[in-house]
């Protein structure tokens, strides 16, 4: 006899992190987001900051706010084991369906990582929540993730050089020279290494460059910018790298 009282059990709940903050470029244009970090790997440079600084080949290597997971599989392609780490549940399905044998995809954030400690070689976190001040719970929580010697790497924009800063500076609602200085102090104060790398974005067409800046700035800024270089299918692009070492 079936039990008419009985309530279905209910669907477990989404995990939610008070550290989350939506990003609209990405979380409202993931397609488009996907054409600019095409952009990025096109040039190159930036990878091979990164693996200067904190080589992941055999070694377990964490993508921090991975996003779509565009980056995942660049990783897996030498890690031993690679784990993105995503907050946004839309953006974490369309990364889960890059997941293989040697490659995770978990629920997670900054200051939130599902991971044991001293268990990631490397942490790698681009363009996400590392914004100082207020994110020293991030740090102590990546640093609890890491093994004694392993690098937390963050790449951060130059608001100091190329084509890029420019767009920033006239979108900005702080002066971005100050931001600058602000986050170089921060990681300074932390025994980071600083490290900046001259880079550009490059754009298979005029139409995935323009669809990219005006996720990235408000219209009348990248419409303007458009109508300056009216042949353009790039930019150049400048990145901060800050390294931070666990200590055992």
């Amino acid at each position: 006899m079936i039990d008419s009282t009985a309530r279905p059990a209910a669907a477990p709940r989404e995990p939610t992190f008070p550290d989350f903050r939506f990003a609209p470029n990405i979380g409202g244009h993931a397609d488009v987001y996907e054409i600019e970090n095409l952009a990025f790997h096109r040039a190159g440079h930036v990878l091979a900051a990164m693996r200067g600084l904190a080589p992941w080949a055999g070694r377990t290597i964490v993508d921090l706010g991975c996003g779509t997971g565009y980056w995942l599989p660049v990783y897996a392609a030498d890690a031993g084991h690679v784990v993105g780490i995503e907050p946004d549940p839309a953006l974490r399905a369309a990364a889960a369906r890059r997941v293989t044998p040697t490659l995770d995809v978990l629920a997670g954030s900054a200051e939130h990582i599902p991971l044991a400690d001293s268990s990631a070689d490397v942490v790698h976190a681009r363009f996400a929540y590392f914004f100082p001040p207020g994110t020293e719970a991030g740090l102590t929580e990546v640093l609890r993730v890491l093994k004694p010697g392993g690098r937390l790497v963050v790449v951060d924009n130059d608001y100091r050089w190329g084509e890029f800063a420019e767009l920033l500076a006239a979108s900005a609602q702080n002066p971005p020279l100050q931001t600058a200085a602000a986050t170089d102090r921060w990681w300074a104060q932390r025994g980071a290494i600083r490290q900046e790398v001259r880079s550009e974005l490059r754009f298979a067409s005029r139409a995935d460059l323009a669809s990219v800046l005006h996720i990235e700035f408000p219209a009348e800024v990248a419409a303007a910018w458009l109508d300056r270089h009216p042949a353009a299918t790039g930019l150049s692009y400048g990145y901060v790298l800050f390294a931070a070492t666990a200590r055992g």
